[in-house]
């Protein structure tokens, strides 16, 4: 049996070009959200690696030789306790994340034998009490004013730049006095321990580490630091700039692969210009017999011609 099914326009429907209030939306266009899996037993952990970054002011490459494997390979949630989020917890043997009383802690600074702070604060008048009390046992106090999350993207390279020079600073100064060389630590720090210092860190495990991108970066804090909060603000900072991350490194990487020729003996392939009296006959050639030699090749041994000259 064969049916016919008949087909109706939407202009034959009397509300058909109306369509549903509730398929409209008034709310503003947002981003995809980022899901950042918690460190759970059934999350593997990314491997910590120390990868070259591109343009570094100061050779970072003594930090290849630490063995940073099983660093993040403990399951915080198994010993994780509320008291916690009041102290410092190391991120790498050479960074550490927390809040503001940690930096206030002189006994846990000499303790864990910090180096320098890094606070990252609202203001300049902000956090002095902590900053004071830091100074007091460490050789280094730096700062970073970010009034808001926005104003703290353009500065994650320059705080990757501090941390760095540091670090070094402190190697190159053991090596002069002593003749063995020393790591220094760093505390990176706000108010909370759980927000913009967090962010600088993620932000600083993806500029130093290899193959670790801004999801990886978020998991490797939260797993050191478990009372971390990335918003989605922050998620979609530190995703901004892993793709700055990337387009720096591809021209680098662009930049690297150009070979370096010697000025005397790099061949010049470039064709000086004609000056202008050699440019004036240019409409009276001199044919020999009408045809260009280029013309010539081309068309030797066809039998018939482009074109025939009919003349009358």
């Amino acid at each position: 049996m064969t049916t016919f099914r008949e087909e109706t326009a939407m202009s034959d429907l009397a509300n058909g070009h109306m369509r549903n209030h509730n398929e409209y939306t008034w709310r503003l266009p947002t981003p995809p959200r980022i899901n950042v899996p918690p460190p759970t037993l059934a999350t593997d952990m990314p491997g910590l690696v120390i990868g070259g970054g591109s343009g570094e002011e100061v050779d970072m490459g003594f930090l290849k030789d630490m063995d940073l494997e099983g660093i993040v390979q403990r399951n915080t949630l198994m010993d994780w306790a509320y008291e916690r989020r009041r102290q410092a917890q190391m991120i790498l043997p050479w960074l550490y994340l927390g809040p503001m009383v940690a930096a206030k802690d002189k006994a846990f600074l000499q303790r864990e034998g910090i180096t320098m702070v890094l606070a990252i604060r609202a203001q300049a008048n902000s956090m002095m009490g902590a900053v004071q009390a830091a100074g007091e046992v460490c050789m280094e106090v730096a700062t970073v004013e970010a009034a808001s999350f926005d104003r703290l993207t353009p500065q994650f390279g320059e705080t990757a730049r501090i941390i760095n020079l540091h670090i070094a600073r402190v190697r190159q100064r053991a090596l002069e006095q002593t003749g063995q060389p020393a790591l220094g630590k760093v505390l990176i720090f706000c108010e909370s321990g759980n927000e913009k210092s967090a962010a600088v860190a993620a932000a600083y495990l993806m500029e130093t580490l290899s193959n670790i991108d801004h999801v990886q970066a978020m998991q490797v804090c939260q797993a050191q630091r478990f009372c971390v909060n990335f918003d989605d603000t922050l998620k979609n900072m530190l995703r901004s700039y892993w793709d700055i991350l990337g387009a720096r490194r591809s021209v680098a990487t662009s930049a690297a692969q150009i070979p370096q020729h010697n000025g005397a003996n790099t061949p010049t392939t470039t064709k000086s210009k004609r000056r202008i009296e050699l440019t004036r006959d240019d409409g009276d050639m001199d044919m020999d017999d009408g045809v260009y030699e280029s013309d010539a090749l081309r068309f030797a041994g066809r039998d018939i011609a482009p074109f025939l000259d009919r003349r009358v």
